[in-house]
């Protein structure tokens, strides 16, 4: 086999893309996040492949504080077990794996072999999809509307609070205010409204041929229980399909009120992917 690192993304971009794009909805997180590296919104990243007789058999993606995104796209023996090899000879910092949960538990237990590491899960996922809104649904009160700059210091908080109750990794209080103003300026956050207060948010991202996935879907805690996240999710999530063929949402199994409200506006269970976390003994 014949490991491979890159250091010009549209390179590697050239060489995984056809074999992405061969299942673009359950390799949508690895599209997407291509994607904004491709347009600069990452400065620090890792590429790798992996070929075997000259086809391409795996890719590696990783874009830190995040863990490593692994796709095996044909299985050959003891294939994660020389990926861990080549990351630990080559000092890459790697703080976890995501990806099909055989393909990561492979990895984690080779890495854990190889670096005395321990392992946890940090999210069991659903990759759910949409095609259609279900109809039925009980809409709550108020309006949804892309986010402006007056809201940027409220969305700095709620990202921040929902990374914290997420456990994804937290960013400095400069680069959340970056990365929000991002956002905005992207025009990639909705916002509810209600009586002139934002209640609740949701962001459109990764864009790929046919389809987008939303994330930062979130409503502190006093706005809770009322329906306005699944409005918001439903009402952008039907607008975006006037553009794209299919919306994704990953999403922690273990929240099943989620879960449920997600199911309730027509989003579906494809696939089954993990996130592993690694931590120093």
């Amino acid at each position: 086999m014949e490991w491979k690192v890159y250091s010009e993304s549209l390179d590697f971009a050239d060489k995984v893309e056809p074999y992405l794009y061969a299942e673009e909805e359950k390799n949508s997180l690895f599209i997407g996040v291509l994607g904004q590296i491709k347009t600069g919104r990452y400065e620090d990243y890792f590429l790798a492949t992996v070929e075997d007789e000259g086809e391409l058999v795996a890719a590696c993606l990783m874009t830190p504080p995040y863990p490593l995104e692994l796709l095996i796209f044909k299985q050959i023996p003891d294939i994660e077990k020389f990926i861990v090899g080549q990351l630990v000879d080559s000092e890459v910092e790697v703080n976890g794996v995501g990806g099909e949960q055989e393909t990561a538990y492979v990895f984690a237990d080779a890495w854990v072999a190889q670096t005395g590491d321990s392992v946890k899960v940090r999210m069991n996922q659903g990759l759910l999809r949409i095609d259609s809104l279900n109809k039925g649904w009980e809409k709550s009160e108020g309006t949804w509307k892309v986010a402006s700059k007056k809201e940027a210091s409220l969305l700095e908080q709620w990202f921040m609070d929902f990374h914290r109750e997420t456990g994804l990794p937290l960013y400095t209080a400069a680069e959340n205010k970056r990365k929000i103003e991002n956002f905005i300026e992207e025009k990639e956050i909705y916002v509810w409204e209600v009586d002139g207060e934002v209640v609740s948010s949701m962001k459109k991202s990764r864009p790929s041929r046919h389809g987008i996935s939303i994330s930062f879907v979130y409503t502190p805690e006093e706005h809770r229980g009322k329906g306005y996240a699944k409005t918001l999710v439903a009402e952008v999530t039907e607008e975006l399909l006037l553009e794209f063929d299919f919306v994704l949402l990953y999403t922690d199994l273990q929240n099943p009120a989620s879960n449920k409200i997600y199911q309730e506006i027509g989003y579906e269970e494809i696939a089954n992917p993990v996130e592993l976390l690694f931590e120093k003994k």
